[in-house]
């Protein structure tokens, strides 16, 4: 099994329900993945930042509880929150100071970390901001097994050209992306089935996500293609879909050969993930 260290975001989801009270869930992509794999008997280290305050500490006893190691940037601002409505099941996202300003600081423990991970999976990250950019290429140069998902949010996007440029140009370290169609809608205006072939040629393994519609991996010429297994009545939060889907792939990463994976194997596996965690509240991946 390989080593694998998660880069990007953990943060605090207030969830506000229909009758205003609130509620607040550990949560943020990068956590979730790194969560959602070790649920599926993968180890996995988080590098994030969190601040030194309650909300931090909640995401430290998760993390612990899951048994998945922290390897913190503390920022001055504290710890990032989302607070989000449910609108058709959907999440709708404000972010606070600390989100808009996240940073990675790849310190020592961090990079010695991420210079020994057999995989690397970046799940949440900034890049539109050239300096982060900058310092995880560096961090991760020469890992041979890097995916992304860069999980674009309209609320945290300040420059979505910067971004999608700095995305396609780490298609030189990365080897697999993972985009879903919000994400292209919002980086190129168009659907991810018609941004994928641009992506191929920068990374050599495209996986695209299309809500309902299921989930495909490309690899040059060749595609599969899984329908998704959700039953439309029996959603209840699709916070953690898009999340689920990536560890679960990473996971067949993490645990074969790339070069055996039974592609298709393994999104028929994503789509039964994602579906079972979609028909419960919060993020955390449920196993069907």
């Amino acid at each position: 099994m390989r080593q694998v260290v998660v880069v990007g975001d953990a943060l605090i989801d207030e969830l506000i329900a229909d009758d205003g009270t609130t509620t607040h869930i550990v949560g943020g992509s990068a956590l979730n993945v790194a969560v959602g794999l070790a649920v599926l008997g993968v180890p996995s280290t988080l590098v994030a930042m969190i601040g030194d305050d309650v909300d931090g500490a909640l995401i430290r006893g998760h993390l612990a509880d899951h048994g998945v190691e922290l390897l913190p940037t503390i920022t001055p601002h504290g710890t990032g929150i989302a607070r989000s409505e449910r609108v058709d099941g959907e999440p709708h996202y404000v972010f606070n100071h600390a989100m808009l300003h996240r940073t990675v600081t790849f310190d020592d423990a961090q990079r010695s970390a991420l210079a020994s991970a057999d995989l690397v999976a970046v799940s949440g990250f900034p890049f539109d901001d050239a300096e982060q950019v900058e310092l995880l290429t560096d961090a991760v140069a020469g890992r041979p097994h890097v995916a992304v998902d860069p999980n674009p949010r309209a609320g945290m996007l300040r420059d979505a050209d910067a971004f999608r440029d700095a995305l396609l140009g780490f298609g030189g370290t990365a080897q697999l992306i993972k985009l879903g169609d919000d994400d292209t809608r919002l980086l190129w205006g168009e659907p991810v089935a018609d941004v994928a072939p641009r992506l191929l040629a920068r990374y050599p393994y495209v996986l695209a996500t299309e809500g309902r519609a299921g989930a495909s991996i490309r690899i040059g010429d060749a595609r599969w293609r899984h329908p998704s297994l959700v039953q439309p009545d029996a959603v209840v939060d699709t916070m953690g879909a898009g999340d689920s889907v990536f560890a679960s792939v990473l996971s067949a990463v993490a645990t074969t050969d790339i070069r055996e994976i039974d592609w298709f194997e393994v999104l028929r596996q994503a789509m039964r993930i994602a579906a079972a965690t979609v028909a419960q509240p919060g993020a955390l991946l449920r196993t069907p």
